[in-house]
This record gives structure tokens, C-alpha cells and sequence, in this order.
């Protein structure tokens, strides 16, 4: 089949997805619509996942709204087409009181462009003298980031059975727990996403501390 089947059937299963979070619990989600290097793809390609992106703001901006869904983009939004920035834009104008569940959109968006363009930011406002480079601090600049206040995230799920991040919110998943899915995304379920959560609820999050089982070694000791 060509690929464009395999991205329409990709947003039928961010539809599932985003149905299927507040039930199971999920207060944020944040997908990987178009990453900054995708731009290297056919421009084919490129054109059609574009005509995507604007068919399920038009069609579905009204059911997510409904439904309580707040959307957030994140990505440089530098250079983009005037009709593409207008839609994002609007997507999170109507939906900004919503509180079911904030919807991240990470369009045209690095883990590394991410961190350099909040490098720039800092360093323009030191240069501009408001604000002082001993203020710079782990907090202030994730701060600063496109996801300024969005919570870090708790667990990534990398579909496709790659073994990467491939540069996905590399500041934010310092310390988030990784799932790892032989599935493809267009595949992607409700029992996929309950799956990785029953995962993720049997871990030992220790943030780089001693867990319950060293501490009670420790104790012995």
C-alpha cells in the first residue's frame, strides 16, 4: 500500500488514542505528528502528511473541544505556511479553558532544535541585560522550553519496535520511564496503550535516589 495509507490510518489511530486517555487515567499526551527532520522526506510525502494534519484540525477540532480536549503545539513554527500556522493557532485559542485532557502536538518539532532555540532565548535576554546568567538554573530553563508548563512526562511509549527516542523530548524524558512496542503506530490500540500503562505501573521510580528495597538494605546495614 503507499505510505499515505499508512499516515490516514496513523491519525485514525491518534483518534482511538485520544479517546481512549482520560478513561485510563492520562491528564496530558503528547504525539509526534512531524519531527523538524521529516522536512528531508519526498515532497510528496511531506505534502500529504501536511493535507493530513489540516484535515483533522478541520474535521475533528470541533469533537476534541466537545469532548474537553485542550491542544498544544510545540515546534519551531518558524517558516511555516501562513494557512498551517493559522489552524494551530486557532487549535489552541478555542480550546485553551479546556481541562479533560491537554492534547501536545509536536509539529515541526527536535528534542535538540528544542533545547538550542531555548539557548538562543536565554542567551538574547542575558545579552539584553534582563536577565542574569547565574539565574539560568536546570528550572528556569525548562521553563523556557515549548512545553513551559506541561509536566514532565511520566512514560514514553516508542512504537515500531525501534529502540530509540529519535529525538523526542530529550530535556522532558530525563527521567521518564520507556516502553518499547513491536507495533506499528497505525496500529496502535486502546489495549496497545493499556498495556504499556500496566507496564509502567510495575516500575520503581527512584529520580536518581535510593528505591524501597535499597533503603531497607541500607537500613539493615
Amino acid at each position: 500500500m503507499p505510505r499515505l495509507a499508512g499516515h490516514r490510518a496513523g491519525v485514525e489511530a491518534l483518534r482511538k488514542t485520544v479517546r481512549a486517555a482520560p478513561g485510563l487515567g492520562i491528564s496530558f499526551l503528547t504525539v509526534y505528528a512531524f519531527s523538524s527532520e521529516n522536512w528531508s522526506r519526498p515532497k510528496s510525502e511531506v505534502s500529504d502528511l501536511m493535507g493530513l494534519l489540516k484535515l483533522f484540525i478541520r474535521r475533528d477540532l470541533a469533537e476534541l473541544h466537545q469532548s474537553g480536549v485542550r491542544v498544544r503545539i510545540i515546534g519551531d513554527r518558524t517558516g511555516l505556511q501562513s494557512d498551517i500556522r493559522t489552524l494551530l493557532e486557532e487549535a489552541e485559542t478555542l480550546t485553551a479553558r479546556n481541562e479533560a485532557l491537554t492534547l501536545i502536538i509536536a509539529f515541526n518539532y527536535g528534542g535538540r532544535d528544542e533545547i538550542v532555540r531555548t539557548a538562543r532565548k536565554l542567551a538574547s535576554a542575558v545579552a539584553r541585560g534582563e536577565l542574569d546568567s547565574e539565574a539560568i538554573t536546570a528550572e528556569s530553563f525548562a521553563g523556557a522550553l515549548d512545553t513551559e508548563g506541561i509536566p514532565d512526562p511520566e512514560l514514553v511509549i516508542r512504537t515500531s519496535g525501534e529502540l530509540r527516542l529519535s529525538n523526542f523530548l530529550l530535556w522532558q524524558a530525563a527521567y521518564s520511564e520507556l516502553v518499547f512496542l513491536p507495533c506499528y503506530w497505525p496500529d496502535f490500540s486502546r489495549e496497545h496503550l493499556a498495556d504499556a500503562l500496566r507496564d509502567f505501573a510495575g516500575r520503581e521510580r527512584r529520580f536518581g535516589g535510593l528505591g524501597a528495597q535499597d533503603v531497607a538494605v541500607t537500613a539493615k546495614g
